[in-house]
């Protein structure tokens, strides 16, 4: 007999591969469907099982999770012909770990409602050696008793697993959390420059200021990257471009003034026009470099 619920997982990718590998070595039966075959063979690997197309993925799941990149690409999998809300069975529990509006949140579980299908906003923070660590932290938005069904499952995901409030808190939680780790990471890519203009041993200094109180996160997950000057992809400027829409227009919708927030959306976008969308959010380091007069690493 079948003792965890049966996992549909849409959009394993650079978050969402570690994470229903994760879910795999807990013991739950993942099936997952993207239309790029190499992550389908890499969910196969793993121990998982590809399905031939995205209804037959979720039509016998009790739970569906999704990881896609923004709004459009959720409303894309979860309505139409082909998407969750026509495919998934009555009762399916419906986890979306994807960093969207809160608005467009409520829409799905005012959507997935009609269908008899309960939703979950959780979107995660963490990045993917997060993700791969499954120290995650996941923010939750919608019903309680669903957040306890799936507690479990998040809880396999990450280590900061919370209920929000309703439908929506969990996103409106995770734009506030890109916000501050974009002034984070452009606070440190100031002082790097800051530091080095001035002849200070840039390690060393990172290393002193980690164990007091500018020591974060941020500062302990991309010194590598700062000190190196390496900018694979562990969460990208695209992305985070989109997050400080999220939080910009959310703050403008209730009324909260960004001062410094704005003004890092605004260095973030400019990142993103010369070309650097694809690289790590620790990238703003460039930026700061460029305004500095410093090269550039091409």
């Amino acid at each position: 007999m079948r003792t965890k619920p049966k996992i549909a997982w849409k959009g394993p990718g650079i978050m969402g591969s570690p994470m229903s590998e994760n879910l795999i070595a807990a013991g739950y039966d993942v099936t997952g469907y993207t239309l790029e075959p190499e992550k389908l063979a890499r969910l196969e690997a793993g121990g998982g099982t590809a399905a031939g197309s995205g209804g037959e993925a979720v039509e016998d799941a009790d739970v569906i999770i999704t990881m896609v990149p923004a709004s459009p690409q959720v409303e894309a999998v979860a309505y139409g012909e082909h998407g969750i809300l026509a495919h998934a069975r009555c009762g399916a529990l419906l986890i979306d770990t994807s960093s969207i509006t809160p608005q467009t949140s409520i829409d799905l579980a005012k959507a997935a409602a009609a269908k008899g299908i309960r939703v979950l906003d959780a979107p995660v923070s963490g990045g993917e050696a997060g993700a791969v660590e499954a120290v995650l932290s996941i923010m939750v938005g919608g019903d309680a008793e669903d957040f306890a069904q799936a507690r479990p499952i998040l809880d396999a995901l990450g280590t900061t697993v919370v209920l929000c409030g309703p439908h929506g808190a969990g996103q409106t939680v995770k734009a506030a959390n890109q916000l501050i780790v974009a002034v984070n990471i452009q606070a440190c890519a100031e002082a790097v420059v800051f530091l080095e203009k001035s002849g200070v041993d840039l390690s060393a200094a990172l290393e002193v200021l980690g164990g007091g109180l500018a020591g974060s996160t941020v500062l302990t997950r991309k010194k590598a990257n700062f000190l190196d000057r390496e900018f694979a992809p562990g969460f990208r400027i695209d992305l985070h471009h989109k997050d400080m829409g999220i939080v910009t227009d959310a703050a403008r919708t209730v009324g909260a003034a960004l001062p410094v927030g704005s003004v890092v959306a605004d260095l973030v976008a400019s990142l993103r026009a010369q070309g650097d969308g694809g690289l790590d959010h620790s990238a703003l380091l460039r930026g700061v470099e460029r305004l500095s007069g410093l090269p550039v690493k091409v």
